[in-house]
């Protein structure tokens, strides 16, 4: 099995890139926000990190495939990077410090591309975790400077923290009364948002978190990290993988019970 340990050096390298340019602009007074035709922002920083990620992959790795949120696909072939500029566009153009760069490396396989390597790099919190397929999963400044990353062991509902993004989503699935229920049953809920939860699914400090419509960039470098720390990360389908369209990650030992519940069967 490759090791992939050279594809996720390289991934801290666009990572680190990207990090300088979207610091760069961040809480900037002129920066320039456009709405998107499905009505989200993006901004000036979004599409100047994803250019500056896909410049160092053209020339760096010329035959990987590139898909990225603000410019599609490009190229094929049986390995594709996979990129989110900003996963939090909205806490960026207000300045809330909470979002990140996500950045995985997929492979063809059996249920199609998977991730086998995944970067979150969250700078404005001074944060980054990471994941290489049979290597687990990290947290810390640097390669060298880490921390290696378990979920927890919390095994009842009622002892269980849920995190999620908002309630808007589940109302119009019709999955509400699910969602509803399980934080009935749960110790604590918190609408921490976006890629967190699924990073502190990975550190333990969180044992569940669900979102019910993301795309491929928004959960491909949390797949990696949340699996590589011994979580379950799947589709509300139960389908493994970030390919259903949104998300269900968890410690394994409560995902049963989380799908039960967002689906109506409990």
């Amino acid at each position: 099995m490759p090791d992939y340990l050279d594809d996720l050096r390289f991934a801290h390298v666009l990572a680190d890139a990207a990090d300088a340019t979207t610091m760069d602009r961040f809480k900037a007074l002129d920066l320039k926000v456009e709405t998107k035709p499905d009505m989200t922002p993006v901004s000036e920083a979004d599409k100047a990190a994803e250019e500056l990620i896909r410049g160092h992959l053209q020339r760096a790795r010329p035959r990987d495939a590139i898909i990225g949120e603000e410019y599609g696909v490009e190229g094929t072939g049986p390995r594709r990077w996979v990129v989110d500029p900003i996963d939090g566009t909205k806490n960026y153009v207000r300045g809330v410090p909470v979002w990140a760069t996500l950045i995985a490396l997929t492979e063809a396989g059996d249920g199609g591309y998977q991730p086998v390597v995944g970067v979150v790099s969250a700078p404005a919190l001074g944060r980054r975790w990471w994941a290489a397929k049979g290597h687990g999963a990290f947290a810390g400044r640097s390669l060298s400077s880490a921390t290696r990353l378990h979920v927890s062991r919390v095994g009842k509902l009622a002892d269980a923290s849920f995190a999620y993004s908002s309630l808007s989503g589940w109302e119009e699935q019709g999955r509400l009364d699910g969602f509803l229920g399980l934080t009935r049953e749960v110790w604590r809920t918190r609408a921490y948002g976006d890629f967190w939860p699924y990073m502190m699914v990975a550190e333990g400090s969180v044992d569940l978190c669900a979102e019910p419509e993301l795309s491929l960039w928004d959960m491909a470098a949390n797949a990696i990290v949340v699996t590589e720390a011994g979580g379950t990360f799947t589709g509300l389908d139960g389908r493994p993988g970030p390919h259903s369209g949104n998300a269900a990650a968890s410690n394994g030992l409560l995902h049963d019970a989380l799908l039960d519940h967002l689906n109506g069967r409990r």
